[in-house]
């Protein structure tokens, strides 16, 4: 039997940092400045791969700046908001035909339980979840998919993996594992049929 396993963001839920900090500063462009100033993305990847935000936060020379990225795991239900249209369809047409579900995402332990309070169902959707920020690994790393193998005991070669980064699909093909690249929804549904899943 395939097993189809999930990459979260972008893919399930649309994540959008900026709103966790709009109010504080008032504009989309102040919000984008801040997160330029921050080196957001680079700070983000290091928490999804096991750091707190309160830490990497200690590091930046401005105190506002700091106090501002260290709020960001109380305001991430703010990110998260929404669905990634379409996706939760094609999730139900899996559970429909029986096809077990699974998730490998770069997520940082800290924001994970906040995304579940925006969207309970992905803390039961899943037979296996692997955190990056839980484990200290991140996608695309082999090392996180042999994880996620070790965990579920399944073999690489039962295994679908679905992310919209090619480099993450890049390291599941690594380990032996089958990837879809998620672009939008349609696609997909389309290249689950084309593996008779759907």
């Amino acid at each position: 039997m395939k097993h189809v396993v999930f990459d979260i963001g972008n893919v399930l839920v649309d994540w959008h940092p900026a709103p966790a900090w709009i109010d504080d500063l008032g504009s989309a462009e102040a919000v984008e400045a801040f997160l330029k100033r921050v080196d957001f993305p680079a700070r983000n990847l290091r928490c999804d791969k096991g750091e707190t935000f309160a830490d990497v936060a200690r590091e930046l020379p401005d105190p506002e700046d700091a106090r501002l990225l260290a709020l960001y795991p109380s305001r991430f239900p703010l990110t998260v908001v929404n669905e990634v249209p379409g996706t939760w369809a094609i999730v139900d047409q899996l559970e429909a035909r029986g096809v077990p579900l699974h998730a490998i995402t770069n997520w940082s332990a800290e924001t994970w339980p906040e995304g579940l309070k925006a969207h309970p169902r992905l803390g039961t959707m899943f037979q296996t979840t692997i955190v990056s920020g839980a484990v200290d690994l991140i996608k695309p790393d082999p090392a996180i998919y042999r994880l996620f193998l070790d965990r579920s005991g399944l073999a690489a070669s039962d295994c679908v993996f679905v992310d919209d980064k090619p480099e993450n699909i890049a390291g599941a093909h690594s380990v032996g594992m089958d990837g879809i690249h998620f672009t939008d929804a349609r696609a997909f549904e389309a290249a689950l049929k084309d593996r008779g899943l759907l």
